[in-house]
């Protein structure tokens, strides 16, 4: 059951806080799991990711170490299991969430409603399948994924293949929700580039490219998307002569139809 997982992962957590900062240990974890994961697949970045790894490992003795695999373990299993955001229960569980470090993750059940809620019916994302081939989805605060990891439940509950026809690009601008994101996503076999970036900003640092992405040649497949695409027209803007102030208020007009051939899924946890 996922609350064994979860239990099992926080004692292995808490039997490194005698030595140091639990904040830190957890924050170390989530680093050295996603550089393991990507480090298989990521050659361009193994080098750079490979020396920060050894850089964190070198503050743990050996049975400290000994616990990172075993909590892997415990996580995959609990992904296994049932889709979950299971690094986010646990950094919650662990009371990392305090008012002094000022992060709260939306809560999974939450996310799921709100999934399916934006995944609408099987017809709508067979219709954008069958136009392109997949679904994309983004996410500007992805925290620790519990809604891009809902939004493939929802698809899944649809029979929808999301591990072939869903794409995600997500982004946070706190470098552990990256990696905690990349690690479930890696886990769950879900395509997408998470980025290390400010949303509002729109600067952007650091990407991390799942196995399913990089497996499934998603970049190039979405290059030659935007290639094919036909050029917009520039917008025009044409400014209307002065009308008079109307006495009541005019009617707000119907928006209209969904077009769009992805998803964009606002989740304000972080």
């Amino acid at each position: 059951m996922a609350s064994h997982h979860l239990k099992s992962i926080v004692k292995l957590f808490e039997s490194c806080r005698y030595r140091h900062d639990l904040y830190t240990v957890f924050s170390d974890w989530c680093e050295c799991a996603a550089i393991a994961m990507s480090n298989a697949m990521d050659i361009r970045q193994r080098e750079k990711r490979e020396a920060r790894y050894l850089e964190i490992v070198k503050r743990y003795n050996k049975e400290e170490l000994a616990t990172f695999p075993q909590i892997l373990g415990e996580v995959t299993m609990a992904l296994e299991a049932a889709p979950q955001d299971i690094l986010g229960a646990t950094f919650h569980e662990l009371e990392l969430h305090n008012t002094a470090r000022g992060q709260f993750f939306t809560p999974y059940e939450l996310c799921k409603m709100m999934a399916k809620m934006q995944a609408g019916t099987a017809e709508d994302l067979q219709a954008i399948i069958g136009e392109r081939g997949y679904i994309t989805a983004q996410e500007p605060a992805v925290g620790a994924g519990a809604m891009i990891i809902a939004l493939a439940e929802a698809i899944k509950d649809l029979d929808i293949n999301y591990q072939q026809h869903l794409h995600v690009t997500a982004i946070d601008v706190d470098p552990r929700a990256v990696h905690m994101a990349y690690v479930q996503f890696s886990l769950m076999h879900i395509p997408a580039e998470v980025i290390v970036g400010d949303t509002l900003r729109m600067e952007f640092r650091e990407s991390w490219y799942t196995p399913a992405h990089v497996m499934g040649f998603w970049s190039g497949r979405l290059a030659a998307d935007r290639a094919a695409a036909p050029a917009a027209e520039p917008e025009r803007i044409t400014i209307p002569p002065a009308q008079p102030i109307p006495s009541r208020p005019a009617k707000r007009a119907k928006p209209p139809p969904r077009t769009s051939q992805g998803l964009t899924l606002f989740d304000f946890g972080l």
